[in-house]
């Protein structure tokens, strides 16, 4: 057993408290939740990354390495890049790329400190003209699983969300970020581009209307990081 890691205690009393468990912080960390098993039976240890994560999960801060051999950065999070963003650009599943993500260390989000973190780079011109701030080609954009804050937050016109559409029975997918509207009748999804070959996703407020296409909002996003 790895008695020099002075994470494993740590990590192992925590996943004892209310709400905490294994599966849940492996899915907080993107990573499967065998690993998180061997960390507890000391046959693994947490990467450097995987701490702050854990710390990120468990609202507490990780205990002080004495040799030396950790830094944990606090206040921020780790984040896979799960995947890209891009209007009209549909794909099959399983073609989709299945390698590790990527990981990068992003702010910790006060306004949702426990929800999942998710990031994804945006590709093309969709969103180039969005007032708030526009989104360029190449940017990454840090959000927040929607799921995990729904029942807080509702959604809301002005909104950028990512979106998921589905078609061909979940053959194929689209992600891509828009700007919500919300109608008496129906939801809309506007591009915010200077590029007038994007048009909105329109979804009627009718439950038994069926186009064929699935459309939901999976992300909220809350930061954009992009290169000068």
């Amino acid at each position: 057993m790895l008695k020099t890691d002075p994470y494993i205690e740590w990590l192992t009393t925590n996943l004892k408290k209310q709400g905490k468990s294994q599966s849940g912080l492996a899915r907080h960390l993107g990573i499967a939740p065998e690993s998180i098993n061997r960390v507890v039976h000391g046959k693994r240890m947490l990467k450097t990354h995987e701490v702050v994560g854990a710390a990120s999960y468990f609202g507490e801060e990780p205990p002080k390495a004495t040799d030396g051999a950790r830094i944990v950065n606090p206040g921020f999070a780790t984040a896979a890049v799960i995947g890209r963003v891009e209007a009209g650009s549909f794909r099959e599943v399983d073609d989709l790329d299945q390698s590790e993500p990527v990981r990068i260390q992003v702010p910790e989000d006060a306004r949702f400190p426990h929800a999942r973190v998710l990031v994804f780079e945006v590709s093309g011109d969709s969103m180039n003209a969005l007032k708030k701030q526009p989104i360029m080609d190449g940017a990454l954009l840090v959000c927040v699983a929607y799921d995990d804050i729904a029942h807080e937050y509702p959604l809301r016109t002005g909104m950028v969300v990512v979106v998921e559409r589905t078609r061909d029975g979940g053959h194929l997918r689209e992600w891509s970020v828009k700007e919500l509207e919300l109608q008496d009748d129906r939801i809309l999804f506007h591009p915010r581009s200077n590029n007038p070959r994007y048009e909105p996703i329109v979804i009627a407020r009718d439950a038994h209307a069926d186009t064929g296409t699935k459309v939901q909002v999976i992300a909220l996003v809350r930061r954009v990081m992009a290169d000068i």
